[in-house]
């Protein structure tokens, strides 16, 4: 009856005040207290696996409530401390069974000292202080391994230098050198407008802000007198940032769900807190304020904890189909970065002001340097990020899914595949997927050969095959998009075209016609409609779990077979998750709502700033 009553009373957190924070952060480290090990080192939350060994994963645990419980120590509040130190007292001593150990070379570990690091320079008198001069050289000398191994080239490189900035404050030998390089290579990293990329032809998302800039603000903050130059960099580029960023969010709370490491959920708003916490100042207080709260309140909403209170692997409910090999149970404790306004005093103008909505943001918003142009919906609040694709990719797991796909939503979410074999297993939502005919093995885009992006109108270029190559327009609107596609293929295929994946449970309305095929439920309405190329329309019944927002779905399809050649595919997509009936849809005239023309030689685009794209027919 104790868990049950956990999850119920912060789903109940109205979520106002900074005592409301101050107990959710309780409701959600309460469930936690009887999983710590013996020493207190370790946190054993859950038995699945990760990249990294199990006591690894015992110590990420631990680590991550350090995001939420180390805010709360500066300002005033105390939770779970006397647990934490004897953790780190047995954690970092190489006598006792629960010693950390030796890290290694892109170590996971290395994630993890980054906390220390910020508790050093933030709460040097509960952190530093409370320990025996042994204990002090133990700890320093656990953390000062990372000077001593690499870090991945990345956002990675960020904690290499909040623990030496915390050395620094405690009075320690730290490198300087590599604080300095690892600082100048961020600037490496810069893309302008604000934007990051995660690394040298990295991808922009979510990294950029609860990694990037959320440690860059922590510097900027507590190192603005010993490098003030460099803090004020940090602050005017999140500045910039928090203007593009807040087109990720929608009025109900909830934030698009795009790129890898969502299972840390609601880390979506931490950038938010950081910037008041670092004194930049764009917007009233009190609409940062609602960006974190609602988004707080949203989350809460959504079923992603288990029976004993505690945060599962997953997004809106718990799934492993869609985590990271790199998550294991205490992962999704990184979203307790977003507990940081704690640390602001119950004075602070964040704690007086009245919360406060979304401000007035365009309906079309062109991020280039994230590959994206934002389409907001004001009527629903649906609000989707429309991709031109990327020149480069990586290993980390449905990179294909998380980075390529044509669109991302708030309404729809997006899926990832259950495994290899047909449409069903795939889950092909807002993608082109392409088998060589009969195989029933789809390939989908993975990178790109070239893209660019015209106002609403994304275009990229990309190779399934060596010999085959697609030319992909995607003309961005809301509810309405269309999709326009130049095959041309040395070998003979199947093509599937997935329109948005609609959370199905009971109640499946439908309509489905040669070309054209709608359905609504109780999550909205979904359809598609062939405009060139396509043979037929068809539901397609996605396996449980593939999706992010919904365990099960229902996906409108259209299909057709090409021959070896050149050919056109058009479509027009539809997706309303406000909307209760498809009664009607397929009789609009989407062309006509996005000024697309379709002639014989050439298809014609007017672009939202009334500019023309003109697309040969060759």
């Amino acid at each position: 009856m104790q868990t049950e009553k956990t999850f119920t009373t912060i789903a109940k957190n109205p979520l106002k005040t900074r005592e409301d924070l101050i107990s959710a952060l309780e409701q959600l480290t309460d469930p936690l207290r009887p999983l710590y090990s013996r020493g207190g080192a370790r946190l054993a939350i859950g038995g699945t696996g990760a990249s990294y060994p199990a006591a690894t994963a015992e110590m990420e645990g631990f680590s991550r409530v350090l995001w939420g419980l180390v805010p709360l120590l500066m300002g005033g509040g105390e939770r779970l401390w006397d647990t934490v130190l004897d953790g780190i007292r047995h954690g970092t001593d190489p006598a006792h069974e629960e010693y950390w150990g030796v890290v290694q070379d892109y170590d996971q570990r290395l994630v993890e000292m980054a906390v220390f690091g910020f508790a050093l320079a933030a709460i040097p008198e509960q952190i530093w202080s409370p320990l025996t001069q042994k204990e002090q050289e133990q700890l320093y000398s656990w953390l000062n391994q990372i000077n001593s191994h690499p870090c991945y080239d990345c956002n990675w490189l960020f904690f290499n230098v909040l623990v030496n900035v915390g050395f620094r404050r405690v009075g320690c030998p730290y490198d300087a050198e590599q604080l300095e390089n690892n600082l100048k290579r961020m600037d490496d990293f810069y893309l302008g407008d604000g934007w990051y990329s995660d690394g040298i032809n990295g991808h922009s998302d979510y990294y950029v802000p609860f990694a990037i800039h959320y440690y860059a603000l922590l510097y900027a903050k507590l190192m603005e007198q010993e490098d003030p130059e460099r803090s004020q960099v940090f602050k005017e580029r999140a500045r910039l940032f928090a203007t593009e960023f807040l087109g990720w969010f929608a009025p109900d709370g909830s934030a698009l769900p795009y790129g890898r490491s969502l299972s840390y959920r609601f880390a979506q708003s931490a950038f938010w807190g950081a910037l008041v916490y670092a004194g930049v100042e764009v917007f009233p207080v009190g609409v940062v304020k609602g960006l974190v709260l609602r988004n707080l309140r949203w989350w809460f909403s959504q079923p992603i904890f288990d029976a004993g209170g505690v945060l599962t692997i997953g997004y809106t409910y718990p799934n492993l189909v869609m985590a990271e090999n790199y998550n294991a149970p205490g992962s999704p404790y990184w979203a307790l970065k977003t507990f940081l306004p704690l640390a602001l005093s119950a004075e602070h103008p964040f704690w007086k002001e009245e919360e406060l909505p979304l401000p007035d943001i365009p309906a079309v918003i062109v991020q280039k340097p994230a590959h994206l142009v934002i389409v907001r919906e004001p009527a629903s609040g649906h609000v989707a990020a429309f991709n031109s694709g990327h020149l480069y990719t990586n290993e980390h797991t449905h990179t294909s899914a998380k980075y390529e796909k044509f669109v991302y939503s708030t309404g729809f979410g997006f899926s990832v595949p259950r495994s290899e074999w047909g449409l069903s297993q795939g889950a092909f939502d807002s993608m082109l997927a392409l088998s060589e005919s009969g195989d029933n093995l789809y390939r989908v885009r993975r990178r790109n050969m070239e893209t660019t992006i015209v106002d609403n109108v994304l275009h990229s270029v990309w190779k399934p095959w060596t010999n085959v190559e697609v030319r992909t327009w995607i003309v961005a609107g809301l509810p309405w998009h269309i999709r326009i596609h130049r095959i041309e293929t040395g070998r003979p295929l199947d093509a599937a075209e997935g329109g948005f994946a609609l959370g199905q449970e009971a109640g499946v309305e439908q309509q489905i016609g040669l070309t054209t095929a709608a359905v609504s439920t109780a999550w909205g309405t979904s359809g598609v409609k062939g405009l060139i190329g396509y043979e037929k329309a068809e539901l397609i019944w996605p396996n449980a779990n593939t999706n992010l927002l919904h365990p099960r779905t229902v996906l409108p399809t259209l299909t057709t077979f090409l021959e070896p050649g050149i050919h056109w595919l058009a479509s027009a997509v539809y997706g309303d998750p406000s909307g209760d009936s498809c009664g009607g849809i397929l009789e609009q005239l989407p062309e006509s709502i996005l000024k697309v023309t379709f002639d014989k030689d050439i298809i014609k685009v007017f672009t939202s700033s009334e500019a023309e794209v003109i697309i040969k027919r060759e």
